[in-house]
């Protein structure tokens, strides 16, 4: 779930994401099932966050001899996940460790092809952003999986949060320009064609592949906190060239337009919403 900018900075926060983003976790129900975990399997979890779906699954691998290990280049988020695996009594079935997921065929003792499968929920389009990271993630992906082992991902599809990514470039763009605000726009999200032919050129046989728009209510911490959490590196960007005091200028803006955009007056259920889209799929190591 997390990325680090070019310069190793760590934009996560474990305690805002919680705050902000706990229903990434709560919603990956799909995706768990497509993943369909035996007792036995072991795991590799791409962008594992704070570890919620690894004490998840450790249910169904404590009933065997599976295991699962999460890699993400959050340091908090790490630590967290540490904490409470330990706490839960499933630090021998779930370990974690702070890995750029584009150097997986680099750990000797990870390309070793040994896990049955890797499982990725909603960090992709954080990882894939940069293009000259996309053949290195795929081979490592390729590396550590058994021959007929199981990739299983989902992750923002194309349009997803639309209304907040146009708000962010808008923003951005108002202040520094188109170019600097491409630049700093951390997010990919591809479509099922773009993906499919990834996977294969990268010898997996697809599966299944499905996009699904699903929008989805606001956090604790309403719009403003997820703005503040995932926005965060459009906003740094804005601070780095114009300074502090416009960079909360920025906040503000994305903020007040979004609270219009996401208001859930015209929704049966009320509350604030956001549009996402999710690209989910299973790919086959051939």
């Amino acid at each position: 779930m997390a990325t680090q900018s070019k310069s190793g900075e760590d934009h996560w926060d474990s305690s805002a994401y919680q705050s902000a983003a706990s229903f990434v976790p709560k919603l990956a129900t799909k995706v768990i099932g497509w993943l369909d975990v035996q007792k036995d399997d072991v795991i590799l979890d791409i962008g594992c966050g704070d570890g919620v779906l690894n004490l998840q699954i450790a249910g169904t691998l404590s009933k065997g001899t599976g295991k699962i290990h999460g890699v993400d280049s959050s340091a908090s988020m790490i630590d967290t996940a540490q904490k409470d695996a330990a706490a839960a009594g499933v630090d021998g079935i779930c370990t974690f460790e702070v890995l750029d997921a584009t150097k997986l065929s680099t750990k000797s003792d990870l390309a070793s092809g040994r896990y049955d499968k890797v499982f990725s929920n909603a960090a992709l389009h954080w990882i894939l952003r940069p293009e000259e990271n996309r053949d290195d993630f795929f081979k490592g992906v390729y590396a550590v999986l058994k021959r007929d082992g199981i990739f299983c991902f989902e992750m923002g599809g194309f349009g997803n949060v639309a209304e907040m990514h146009t708000v962010f470039l808008s923003v951005l763009t108002r202040r520094l320009g188109i170019t600097a605000a491409r630049a700093a726009d951390p997010w990919f999200f591809p479509d099922e064609t773009w993906m499919s032919r990834a996977l294969a050129s990268h010898s997996f046989e697809v599966v299944k592949i499905e996009r699904e728009y699903r929008p989805t209510k606001v956090d604790a911490s309403g719009v403003a906190g997820w703005v503040e959490l995932m926005g965060k590196q459009f906003f740094d960007k804005v601070e780095e060239v114009m300074g502090k005091q416009e960079r909360e200028q920025a906040e503000r803006e994305a903020i007040e337009v979004l609270g219009t955009v996401c208001g859930g007056e015209g929704v049966g259920e009320g509350g604030d919403w956001i549009g996402y889209v999710r690209l989910r799929g299973v790919a086959r190591k051939i």
